[in-house]
């Protein structure tokens, strides 16, 4: 197993009690968008800091080399995909519950990311879809089900 794992281990569950703390900020604020959009501006502005304190000479360099009109069009429309999934989650959360919501959501994540991978959708590593891993799909949609079984 990749010696990574703790760390995205930390970033799932910030990602769970981010969603959490933001359906519930969108509930007391009668807008999950309205929570949505205080999630993207707070987050820009954090980046932002960020990158001018570590990485203000680095950026100016890359930022001269990068050549705009070499980026697909479509690659400028992933932030639609962002808000779309966020907002949704933030929406659906006080609905269905952090935890089957986030079941679901993985699930989706991961079979979308097995099939960009098998593809090699937007220039990912291709990694094909192996009896294995279709086997662990399977299992982990009926994992999916018996969680998600009242």
């Amino acid at each position: 197993m990749n010696a990574l794992w703790p760390v995205a281990f930390i970033a799932g569950a910030c990602i769970a009690m981010q969603a959490a703390m933001n359906a519930r900020l969108g509930q007391l604020l009668k807008s999950s968008w309205l929570a949505t959009s205080y999630a993207f501006l707070t987050s820009f502005v954090l980046v932002s800091l960020v990158l001018m304190v570590i990485n203000a000479k680095t950026l100016s360099v890359t930022l001269q080399n990068v050549q705009l009109s070499n980026v697909p069009w479509y690659l400028w429309g992933s932030c639609v995909l962002s808000v779309l999934g966020v907002g949704s989650m933030y929406w659906l959360i006080p609905k269905m519950g952090v935890g089957n919501l986030m079941s679901y959501a993985l699930t989706g994540q991961i079979i979308f990311a097995m099939l960009i991978s098998h593809f090699g959708l937007f220039d990912s590593p291709q990694k094909l879809i192996s009896i294995t891993k279709a086997l662990g799909t399977v299992l982990l949609i009926a994992g999916i089900i018996l969680i998600n079984k009242d």
